[in-house]
């Protein structure tokens, strides 16, 4: 007999529903209220009352049951509440947080493929197909009303393009470091973003940290320096180009905090979701990365090169163009749920196993004073998630 099966016999066991049960409970317990009342009051006491009588007591008996009722049943639905309300807090970073990490290091390793693998040199051209991609995705689904999307306007618009240009500065020195510099370094040098947003976050939003975050800090900080000193295949383009990503990165976070809240109030619903920030994203950056690509002499390249008539170099493309959308909408949903912080040092802590992929992958030349720097580096972020949870 099963557990709710033998709840079910206790509660029944004397044959009557247990709302009945309970009413013929609660009673008893009025009539002895009644007859107390009765006695202190200085009434004669009688089993047997006036029809008047009984109906203004069977009134109030029946109002005073029901107040006892809601006061009983009141805090356990307060109570079930608050433990649901509990428990998609505690489920939301978590989910968020897998979602953003399987995205993230899933396009890492598409990106490095095209660049590398396939030898393209249009960094900026790439970036401009995965959001073009990714606004025809969100575009569909908005129509489809597969998802809701918020109608923009122009001082929507105007709020969101410095998020835009942080954004598209963003993607472009990752894509330049990425084809320059191997995963694995990529990952140990991606800690220098995490000083820059706990900096910001203490200035911008008072947040203060303890001193185990930021001595799980200071030790991603000495991996870094550790790991480029050591590193075999040391570019130093590459280590330029990931720098400036580091700092865009943190400003990226920062400032997409500040702008979500104020975006809020200019919308016609009041709220402003994930999917309609993507769409901004991804839309705005289309017209900044085409005069990016005429800037830098891009088009002649992709007009010449022999890479884009590979029908495999355009299937990696738009996966990870699809990619892209997914982690444009988890970064942000991530956000949401979290702080900047741990935002970007969670997007540190998922590079462990792309780490390892990248190293056996692409067949990169490791030293033993590397491979250690590399470790310490994940020791560190693995030090810091513990420091956050304490």
């Amino acid at each position: 007999m099963s557990s709710e099966v033998k709840s079910d016999a206790i509660t029944c066991l004397d044959g009557k529903e247990p709302e009945l049960r309970y009413l013929d409970e609660a009673a008893a317990l009025g009539e002895k209220l009644n007859v107390s009342q009765r006695v202190l009051d200085g009434w004669p006491v009688s089993n047997t009352l006036k029809p008047t009588e009984y109906r203004f007591s069977s009134e109030r008996f029946s109002k005073g049951t029901r107040e006892v009722r809601l006061d009983i049943v009141s805090p356990i639905v307060d109570g079930n509440e608050r433990r649901e309300h509990r428990s998609g807090k505690k489920s939301g970073p978590l989910l968020s947080g897998t979602a953003y990490c399987l995205s993230s290091c899933s396009m890492i390793l598409l990106n490095k493929i095209v660049l590398s693998s396939f030898a393209f040199n249009a960094g900026i051209s790439l970036m401009l197909y995965q959001n073009f991609i990714s606004t025809v995705v969100v575009v569909v689904l908005g129509l489809c009303r597969a998802v809701s999307i918020e109608k923009p306007n122009w001082k929507l618009i105007n709020l969101w393009i410095p998020v835009n240009l942080i954004f598209i500065g963003m993607l472009v020195s990752g894509m330049y470091s990425l084809k320059h510099v191997n995963i694995a370094m990529v990952t140990i040098l991606k800690n220098v973003t995490n000083i820059l947003t706990a900096t910001g976050e203490f200035y911008i939003f008072r947040k203060r940290q303890n001193e185990k975050v930021w001595t799980a800090i200071i030790l991603m900080i000495i991996s870094a320096i550790s790991g480029g000193i050591t590193d075999l295949s040391f570019n130093a383009m590459g280590y330029a180009w990931q720098m400036i990503n580091c700092i865009l990165t943190a400003s990226y976070s920062l400032t997409l905090r500040r702008v979500m809240d104020k975006a809020k109030h200019l919308t016609k619903s009041g709220s402003l979701n994930e999917v309609s920030m993507v769409l901004l994203n991804n839309s705005l950056s289309l017209p900044f990365a085409i005069c990016l690509i005429c800037l830098f002499d891009e088009w002649d390249y992709i007009i010449n090169a022999e890479v884009i008539r590979m029908p495999m170099f355009w299937v990696v493309a738009t996966a990870s163009g699809v990619l892209g959308l997914a982690i444009s909408f988890t970064s942000m949903w991530f956000l949401n749920q979290t702080s900047p912080t741990t935002y970007s040092l969670v997007g540190s802590l998922n590079k462990i196993p792309i780490s390892i992929a990248g190293l056996m992958m692409f067949k990169v030349p490791l030293s033993l004073p590397n491979f250690f720097s590399i470790l310490f580096g994940l020791f560190a972020g693995v030090f810091f998630a513990k420091a956050k949870m304490s």
